[in-house]
């Protein structure tokens, strides 16, 4: 059993940490009334706040920007921006939001003195007078010069103030995936937001063409100042040109150059087969300088090379042959022989004649190619120094030349745009076209005050529910029947509505009896009717009642339960706080009147303890003379025999026992007990302490009837409403006892 109810108690812990909207809903219930007054209230002030707030009328003016100007004739503008770039949209964005279009636009409509756009003047605040009013009376006290303000610096001060405020009014936002911008100015006149809409967006279309005609302005200017300058370095280099002519008396000087250039290529080829001739010849030329034989020189390349030399060799090899063929048939004496031996030798001499003659002829050349190429050498010098001295004018000429050329050009180029731009000067296109112009609102634009109102009623319901529910969670104690079953995780017996008495003074005793107070009464009997429900299977009853801390009530709960069961059958109702006893002082036993504590040690008889209350028709043992060791006491043997005794002569007996976070006499006494009654005191106690207390008769197996709710003050109308449902449950129609 002790331990279904402590499954019971952390299944109702479980239960509190999570989100239970039937919960939620019973505290918006609950708080109903106040959320909604709160929300009227707030809702109204918000109201008469709206109502005096100054209407705002807005009008919009939409232009489309062009991203590519047209062009009469093919001529690049003067002034322009590159519109096919991504930034040139934001470009143009920022020159409508630009200070200059706002000031163009407050001198052209002279904003600065419209009444309509410009607040009159306040005067000093309330405060600045009584300042004032200080330094006046307090000559010490340091005082500001004064300066008068001249009428232009008045009115420029005003521009400035229209400019800021013109700033303000006017918003500009471009339509995505266009080139469409839209203008919009809000201001207090619905006909000065339209007509400032209309003239910005003229004055952004003329502020544009102006700059082009001021640029164009100056660019004519900037050309024609610089052409006189090109014309001036134009004819001074075309002088230089026509003197350099004069003084070198050339004509055509790329031709002369150019003969003087061939004429040194061909010197320079002849000089390179001369001298490519004497090195062939210097080599047989250097053999016969060294006293070599007819013989090696003859095996010389240059010489067996030679056509004349190679002739001969051939002749030379047939006869060689034919020798060699006769020898082989005739002997040496034979004509035959001899006349081939003899054609051999002579073919033989004309080889070493012909190679002495070639030996002379090639000395011969050597020396001519010698002369040849120290001549040529001289030549190509010369055309080398003609064709540098006319390659140094070539250069002379073409730099000449190409200074008059450049300064042509740039002459030209300039010449060219002045007189484009002459023409165009009068031809200025617009980057920007008026799509609609603005309309005079009808109605203002702000405030929306079906928007601000039902705003503020919103937000006034969703902070009254937030505070609702901000309460209710701040509020640790238990409240109602569903607190005692969600966060306690128990059943709820009763309840005991609060009634009103002097503060620091108990209830009175005898309100179980007052006719005037059946709330009250009918609340115990519900008590007494649930706990008999709870125990219809059980004989007599030792019915223990306890709380987690004092001053919950359980003492009064203790002794109108023992009323209402004295209604029934036989009651007796015990003290068993034996360290602040407070029953016998509740019906005004003397102290010296023995109780419990005398019974069970056995000082007095049970007669001699007993006190008879008729009205209430029940019995009373008070504390008795209070021991130095009350837990002791209750824990011997002769307490629990005492309980045993009383249930074989009384159908009820009513225990009223310490708290349980003071002390444990209540785990001592819950042991000779059947029932336990846990007394809670409504939006007092915290769970956690109420929790700590439950738990520990769970700890020690002890299984708790239900928890009574105390001193509930019934005259809160959420409280009220929270408890209806529990007094219909127990049908507390009848004030009659049961």
């Amino acid at each position: 059993m002790a331990v279904n109810q402590r499954d019971d108690v952390n299944h109702g812990v479980l239960d509190s940490e999570t989100i239970d909207i039937a919960h939620y809903f019973g505290i918006l219930k609950r708080y109903a009334f106040r959320i909604v007054s709160l929300a009227i209230a707030f809702t109204i002030l918000v109201a008469l706040l709206v109502m005096r707030m100054t209407p705002l009328y807005t009008s919009s003016t939409t232009i489309l920007v062009d991203s590519e100007n047209a062009n009469v004739v093919s001529i690049e503008e003067v002034y322009g921006l590159d519109t096919k770039r991504k930034d040139y949209m934001q470009t143009q964005y920022e020159i409508l939001r630009s200070r200059q279009i706002a000031e163009r636009t407050v001198e052209g409509m002279n904003l600065h003195l419209n009444d309509k756009f410009m607040p009159p003047e306040e005067g000093p605040s309330a405060i600045d007078s009584l300042i004032d009013s200080a330094k006046d009376m307090l000559p010490f006290l340091p005082q500001e010069e004064v300066v008068a303000r001249t009428e232009a610096q008045i009115i420029a001060a005003k521009k400035r103030s229209a400019v800021f405020r013109l700033m303000r009014a006017v918003e500009v936002s471009m339509v995505d995936n266009t080139q469409v911008m839209k203008i919009s100015v809000t201001t207090e006149s619905a006909s000065l937001s339209a007509e400032i809409a209309d003239t910005i967006a003229d004055v952004y279309i003329e502020n544009y063409l102006q700059a082009k005609l001021d640029m164009t302005a100056k660019a004519t200017s900037f050309l024609t100042e610089s052409l006189e300058g090109l014309k001036d370095k134009l004819d001074i280099a075309e002088k230089n040109l026509s003197q350099f002519y004069e003084r070198n008396q050339v004509v055509n000087i790329d031709g002369v150059v150019g003969l003087a250039a061939d004429e040194l290529e061909r010197l320079s080829t002849q000089l390179l087969d001369a001298q490519t001739a004497l090195k062939l010849n210097a080599v047989i030329y250097r053999q016969t300088r060294n006293n070599v034989t007819l013989d090696d020189i003859a095996r010389l390349p240059e010489v067996l090379n030679h056509p004349t030399i190679q002739g001969v060799r051939r002749d030379e090899a047939k006869a060689m042959t034919r020798v060699s063929e006769l020898s082989k048939v005739y002997g040496p004496k034979h004509p035959k022989m001899i006349a081939a031996n003899a054609e051999l030798s002579s073919i033989r001499e004309t080889l070493n004649t012909q190679t002495r003659d070639l030996i002379s002829s090639i000395t011969t050349q050597y020396q001519v190619s010698e002369q040849r190429v120290a001549q040529l050498k001289q030549e190509v010098e010369v055309a080398k120094a003609e064709f540098r001295g006319l390659s140094a004018l070539d250069n002379e000429r073409k730099a000449l030349q190409r200074d008059v050329d450049i300064n042509q050009q740039l002459y030209n180029s300039f010449f060219t745009r002045l007189k484009e731009t002459d023409e165009l000067g009068g031809f200025e296109s617009a980057n920007a076209r008026v799509l609609d112009s603005a309309v005079v609102p009808s109605v203002p634009s702000e405030p929306n005050k079906k928007l601000l109102i039902g705003a503020a009623f919103v937000f006034s319901i969703g902070f009254g529910v937030f505070l609702a529910i901000t309460m209710e969670t701040l509020n640790s104690g238990i409240r109602s029947v569903e607190d005692v079953e969600r966060k306690l995780g128990q059943r709820m017996l009763g309840l005991i509505p609060w009634l009103a008495h002097k503060k620091k003074t108990n209830l009175p005793i005898r309100t179980y009896f007052d006719g005037k107070k059946h709330q009250f009464a009918e609340s115990v009997r519900t008590l007494r009717t649930s706990l008999s429900l709870l125990n219809l299977d059980k004989g007599n009853q030792a019915i223990m009642v306890t709380s987690s801390v004092p001053k919950e009530g359980k003492t009064t709960v203790s002794i109108n339960l023992a009323f209402a069961l004295g209604q029934l059958d036989k009651t007796i109702l015990i003290d068993a706080d034996l360290r602040r006893p407070s029953i016998g002082k509740q019906f005004n036993i003397p102290n010296y009147q023995p109780g419990v504590a005398n019974l069970i040690l056995k000082t007095h008889s049970f007669d001699e303890c007993l006190v008879r209350d008729e009205q209430a028709n029940i019995d009373i043992l008070s504390a008795g003379t209070i021991p130095s060791n009350p837990q002791e006491l209750l824990a011997d043997k002769g307490f629990d025999a005492l309980i045993k005794e009383l249930k074989t002569q009384y159908k009820y007996v009513v225990v009223d026992t310490a708290p349980t976070q003071a002390v444990s006499d209540s785990m001592v006494i819950a042991n000779s007990c059947d029932s336990i009654i846990y007394v809670v005191r409504a939006d007092s106690t915290s769970e956690k302490i109420i929790n700590t207390g439950l738990s520990r008769f769970l700890q020690v197996g002890h299984r708790l009837d239900g928890v009574v709710l105390n001193q509930v003050d019934l005259r809160k109308s959420d409280v009220a409403q929270r408890y209806g449902g529990f007094y219909d449950q127990y049908d507390y129609t009848s004030h009659k006892d049961s």
